[in-house]
């Protein structure tokens, strides 16, 4: 299936490692020029490294701490100066785990400023170029505590719910525009996140890591943790000229884990 991805731009967010470097590298091997951003830049300069042979797509880097506004504005500043991106693919980092109950409005302040205005000011930014090509992408990965809340995730599960509105609110707004947009609810995936949260529950429970694992796969119909590449393919046909029919949409990727309909 051709993708339609050559020619076109993309930005990853959080591309350095895990799922955002995932993505670029899908990105890539279809045919897109994509920026991946991040705090360590050199990582996603490497992951040319890992392009099929025959890619046409590369991957450059540039710094962005989603915490800091100079930071962002400096990312916005740079990539504008570009002709601005064609896909955007919004991926933030999560927050340390906490419970509602005990949780702080200073943390939870820091977390939305990261999580949820980060997002909408990069998109902002962005869009007007989008809007003049009158084609563009925009994949916000989220977690499945947005339909399934996690214990001991708060700050997460809220604040995720607020760009699940966000985004749904947006695609109606910008559908007419030829942009689309859409939710990615990501299941456990084996990433660095997933087994820092496996090791901070096995600590918590006074257990093993392997028993923590164990009782998650059991929750997974499939069995096992996704793979990021298998998430990232999904993106990736979500960035394409292939799915401009698909919008407003939230689509699991979680092996079945969500039990909701």
């Amino acid at each position: 299936m051709k993708l339609g991805l050559e020619h076109r731009k993309a930005l990853v967010l959080g591309a350095s490692k895990g799922l955002g470097a995932a993505i670029a590298i899908s990105l890539a091997n279809e045919g897109a020029q994509v920026i991946g951003a991040s705090r360590s830049v050199d990582m996603i300069a490497a992951l040319n490294g890992r392009l099929e042979p025959e890619a046409t797509g590369r991957i450059t880097g540039l710094p962005l701490d989603l915490t800091d506004k100079a930071s962002r504005d400096a990312l916005l500043q740079q990539v504008l100066a570009q002709g601005g991106v064609d896909i955007l693919i919004n991926n933030t980092g999560g927050p340390a785990p906490g419970e509602a109950r005990s949780t702080g409005s200073e943390a939870w302040a820091g977390g939305f400023d990261a999580m949820v205005l980060s997002l909408i000011e990069i998109t902002g930014a962005l869009l007007p170029k989008m809007v003049e090509r009158q084609w563009g992408r925009i994949v916000t990965l989220t977690s499945s505590g947005v339909e399934s809340p996690i214990p001991r995730l708060a700050i997460s599960n809220g604040l995720r719910a607020a760009v699940l509105g966000w985004s749904k609110t947006l695609a109606a707004e910008v559908a007419a525009d030829g942009i689309t947009a859409n939710i990615i609810i990501t299941g456990r995936i084996h990433t660095d996140r997933v087994d820092q949260l496996d090791a901070a529950a096995a600590q918590r429970q006074d257990t093993t890591i392997e028993a923590i694992r164990k009782a998650s796969l059991a929750t997974i119909p499939a069995g096992r943790y996704g793979k990021p590449e298998e998430l990232a393919d999904v993106v990736t046909f979500l960035a394409s000229d292939r799915a401009g029919y698909v919008t407003g949409a939230k689509i699991r990727v979680d092996g079945g884990m969500i039990r909701s309909v």
